[in-house]
């Protein structure tokens, strides 16, 4: 049997993109009129746990099995599906959850397009094909992220169906790995604001991450330009993040960097707390509920409790800023420390008019860095008859010399 003499077509988001001028990162092919044995016979690689995907023998991509879902249970897994000669590829895009993702091309170019998807793309508007899409709560992240990728808008009877499924609990079926892997490549986005701005507009903000959706509406400090709410400057940050190219790790710390913000105002405060730490007492949970990995969830914590002492380096002592290169591990992360600057550069960009200003804290640390890295504390260590002394030792050259930095700068 010939693999060439399949009825196949291409879906999904390798004709969405190619129509809108952009690279091609992965193919999806739908197969129509075939059965798995034939399938098999014909070389292909099945691969499928939970429906029919093969992988091609020469190609190595997935070519799926036209099917149709029925929702049996509650939750983004709670579906049967059925595969069978007899379904149609327009029974297949049916399933699919934007119009801009149910278009087919064949063989020969020609595009297959029975929902509207290319009007759609052309108007910028993200509509569900069909009510099927209430089935699935991960369709809401994957439109929010679609917004923040695209900068496109909603129908409105979908936005209506979003907060519908939110009001009716879809979205409390979500599991944390599920979430979290679509709030990754939300942040990762061209414009992830509009990632949280959309979940926010349906509703599923405060179910998702209720610590993020407090902050709407909770007053800048007085110092701190008013006029944009936690939540705004928040976002704002965010998006400067994106704009500068950062990783993954330094985005979601621009995140979660003002927590606590919403816990109580800061005009009320115990002066023996401050906001710096119920923000990392917020994203230790938040990172547990989510299963934040490590790498993300260490540097988040980081920036959440030393991103005011970044913003007033030139106001601190030598042994101050040792103190904070401890907790922050210079010694052995040089290149988180490097990254929690650029997320504390970041949220100083996160104000109205403050965009593109200067933060010569980020040079002024890494001067005092690098300066307090060349400390020999080998030499110190031999050179010292006490042992239990040698960590003082070592802390008091340190601070010597960031004081010739803070001295010369």
């Amino acid at each position: 049997m010939n693999v060439n003499d399949l009825k196949t077509y291409c879906v999904g988001g390798a004709v969405r993109d190619r129509l809108l001028g952009l690279p091609v990162q992965d193919h999806d092919w739908v197969v129509v009129g075939s059965t798995p044995e034939q399938m098999v016979a014909r070389g292909f690689r099945p691969v499928g746990a939970d429906f029919p995907v093969f992988l091609h023998p020469d190609t190595h991509e997935e070519y799926a099995l036209a099917r149709t879902e029925r929702k049996v249970a509650q939750g983004y897994k709670g579906f049967t599906v059925y595969t069978s000669p007899d379904v149609t590829l327009e029974q297949d895009l049916l399933r699919r959850d934007f119009t801009i993702n149910a278009i087919a091309e064949d063989a020969d170019g020609n595009l297959i397009d029975p929902y509207g998807g290319q009007t759609d793309l052309k108007a910028g508007i993200l509509r569900h094909v069909s009510d099927a899409f209430a089935e699935d709560p991960v369709r809401i992240l994957r439109g929010a992220r679609f917004a923040a990728r695209f900068g496109f808008t909603f129908a409105p009877e979908t936005l209506a169906l979003m907060r519908k499924m939110v009001d009716n609990g879809e979205v409390d079926a979500l599991v944390a790995e599920r979430v979290w892997q679509e709030l990754a490549r939300g942040l990762m986005e061209k414009q992830p604001s509009r990632f949280f701005t959309t979940l926010r507009e349906c509703g599923a903000l405060k179910k998702i991450l209720p610590e993020m959706d407090a902050l709407f509406g909770v007053p800048q400090p007085a110092h701190y330009h008013p006029e944009i709410d936690c939540g705004i400057h928040v976002l704002m940050v965010i998006d400067d993040t994106a704009k500068c190219g950062h990783p993954l790790e330094v985005r979601f710390a621009a995140l979660g960097h003002d927590l606590g913000k919403a816990t109580t105002p800061e005009d009320t405060l115990p002066r023996h707390i401050g906001h710096e730490q119920r923000s990392v007492d917020l994203l230790k949970g938040l990172c547990e509920r989510l299963r934040v990995p490590a790498d993300c969830r260490d540097l988040a914590m980081l920036v959440a409790r030393y991103h005011s002492h970044v913003h007033k380096a030139r106001e601190l002592r030598a042994d101050t800023i040792v103190k904070v290169f401890d907790a922050c591990d210079l010694w052995r992360k040089p290149e988180r420390f490097a990254q929690i600057l650029l997320a504390c550069e970041s949220d100083a960009h996160g104000r109205t008019g403050h965009e593109h200003d200067a933060y010569p804290q980020a040079p002024y640390l890494l001067d005092c860095g690098r300066a307090a890295q060349a400390v020999k504390a080998g030499e110190i260590a031999r050179a010292c008859p006490d042992k239990n002394l040698i960590a003082d030792k070592v802390r008091e050259a340190r601070i010597v010399a960031v004081e010739a930095v803070i001295k010369s700068a």
